[in-house]
């Protein structure tokens, strides 16, 4: 697998850790559970974006833009982390936000993401639930071209065969890791969405030809939906490294069932998930992404799917900033006397 070949820009802190949940561990009984920190990639407060964010962000640069345009959710953790990225390298950014879950909030409509997108100077606005938001990509990118700009755009979440390459890469230093200090993973386990980091971690899991059992927690999309989009990116992903694979459909797993009423919408599970992870571990997680995530690896723990499994990894992909839109969701207590 030659990663070489594809213009990078170095962006975040890698390797990221992989550490132990010990204290998680006892609490729900199952196997030992790990988390990789790819909250700790550094750039913006971290997450899983940084990775694509290096393979998109050089070929912007490769292709002479000046302007970064892209879109997310109104709380997106891709878009202050692009917008972090154009930033750093000198780029206007433009972000469409997209109105997923008609709230008024003003902690979530201006806090948490959205203010980190404008401390970093990019121009954000807005579009309603169902926007075709590509479409509208396009226009301010033409729009953006009669003006003397140089756009380029960057799918939602990082999202395409050149974004996918980061967690190609992933998965090759996550095997790295395992190996360097003796641990067989049984399974990775994450957060599936726009299906990039998926699709990443299936293509360079079958390059390395790794028997890893790899599992998506869907945050968005029904089940066939979910691993029907991370199937075809995954393959178009490694034919993008010319790697010659056939991707098994059947390595492509995701379990839909942790969504609850929609896309960024607080569950029961996801906030006793979240606030475990606070009280036994000290980490952070948000609520839209890794905060359901770890509402089904709990809730699979219970009904033994990792039985037969001694080592767990929980790929936690940031977005801890998400909590400040979130403020009352996790009803805690005020002060004490």
């Amino acid at each position: 697998m030659t990663l070489a070949k594809f213009p990078r820009v170095r962006l975040g802190h890698l390797p990221t850790p992989l550490e132990p949940m010990d204290r998680l561990s006892e609490a729900l009984g199952g196997p030992r559970f790990w988390v990789k920190r790819d909250d700790c990639t550094g750039l913006s407060s971290g997450g899983n974006k940084t990775r694509k964010l290096e393979y998109l962000m050089a070929d912007a640069q490769a292709q002479g833009a000046d302007t970064i345009i892209t879109q997310g959710a109104t709380q997106s953790n891709h878009a202050r982390q692009t917008a972090a990225a154009a930033a750093k390298l000198g780029m206007a950014c433009h972000i469409l936000l997209e109105d997923r879950t008609g709230s008024t909030d003003s902690s979530y409509t201006f806090n948490g993401n959205v203010l980190m997108d404008r401390l970093h100077g990019a121009t954000v606005s807005k579009r309603g639930d169902g926007t075709d938001m590509n479409a509208e990509m396009e226009m301010l990118a033409e729009t953006l071209l009669l003006a003397g700009r140089s756009p380029y755009i960057i799918p939602g979440g990082g999202s395409n065969p050149i974004g996918a390459l980061g967690y190609v890469n992933c998965a090759r230093e996550l095997a790295e890791q395992a190996a360097h200090v003796g641990l067989k993973i049984d399974a990775l386990v994450h957060a599936t969405g726009s299906s990039g980091t998926q699709a990443g971690l299936v293509a360079g899991l079958a390059a390395i030809r790794s028997d890893m059992h790899l599992l998506g927690i869907g945050v968005r999309a029904p089940q066939e939906k979910q691993e029907h989009m991370v199937y075809d990116l995954a393959q178009r992903t490694a034919d993008y490294l010319g790697t010659g694979l056939r991707i098994d459909r059947h390595q492509v797993r995701a379990n839909c069932d942790y969504v609850g009423p929609g896309y960024g919408m607080p569950t029961d599970g996801m906030k006793t998930a979240v606030k475990l992870l606070a009280r036994t571990e000290g980490l952070l997680f948000d609520p839209v992404y890794s905060g359901k995530g770890l509402d089904g690896l709990i809730n699979l723990v219970g009904n033994g799917y990792f039985g037969h499994m001694e080592n767990v990894v929980f790929l936690h992909t940031g977005g801890s900033a998400a909590l400040f839109g979130y403020p009352d969701t996790f009803d805690l207590p005020g002060y004490t006397e």
